[in-house]
């Protein structure tokens, strides 16, 4: 219900519109973020396009998914191509096939998210199912050529032998992956959950140990995959 005294508080919680900022007394509220126009976040680009140009680098969508605002990323992606800018766009796949397809003109280099190939443990530990999330790097790999893998190793979930060994083969049998990159759990997530006042259900469990890692990596490599520690 709202809150009679406070319009922007439904049920004792904030409704995230940003009043609550402009209303807070003691200033202990902020806004992080903001609202920016494509013409905006280009002028913000290019202010850096001499490090691109003496580093090889440029511009990586991430997020959060970028696919969740596709004609913001779709138009800045083009302007990034018609002005030479390398892009890199991070995503975990489940977005609409012709989407994410409809971007690879215009793409530098997609970085694929894999948590576990198994669809049933997918769902529990996602809540939704990883069929189309495969289908499309099947389909991403049959006509772009700079995809890299990133494997999010979490202990205790998805470090087993079995699950490893499904990413494994199934990367190795996509068309054109570059190489996996393995990104061993850590807790830096602890703090900004704290200060989003939510509890953080993996707070007690420990990041995995450089041996364990290293073993996930020769397992993988014996799949014929080109692996990295981190990424």
């Amino acid at each position: 219900m709202l809150d009679d005294d406070n319009p922007m508080v439904l049920d004792g919680k904030c409704q995230l519109i940003g009043e609550c900022v402009r209303i807070c007394q003691s200033g202990a509220r902020e806004i992080a973020g903001k609202r920016i126009t494509v013409a905006d976040l280009v002028q913000e680009m290019e202010k850096d396009t001499i490090f691109y140009d003496e580093s090889g680098g440029g511009v990586t969508f991430s997020g959060g998914e970028p696919f969740m605002q596709p004609i913001f990323l779709q138009t800045l992606l083009r302007i990034c191509n018609e002005r030479r800018i390398h892009t890199a766009v991070e995503t975990c796949g489940y977005v609409d096939s012709a989407t994410l397809l409809s971007t690879t003109p215009y793409v530098g280099l997609y970085l694929y998210d894999l948590k576990v190939i198994d669809d049933e443990k997918h769902q529990s530990l996602t809540k939704v199912s990883n069929k189309k999330i495969l289908e499309n790097l099947r389909k991403l790999s049959g006509c772009h050529d700079h995809i890299t893998i990133r494997f999010p190793v979490i202990p205790g979930v998805n470090d087993n032998e079995r699950d490893v060994s499904q990413i494994g083969e199934f990367v190795s049998s996509m068309e054109k992956v570059e190489e996996i990159d393995i990104l061993p759990y850590h807790k830096l997530g602890i703090e900004k959950y704290k200060r989003l006042g939510k509890s953080y259900r993996m707070a007690e469990m420990r990041p995995p140990t450089s041996e364990q890692i290293t073993g996930i990596a020769e397992r993988l490599r014996s799949f014929g995959l080109s692996v990295k520690i981190g990424g």
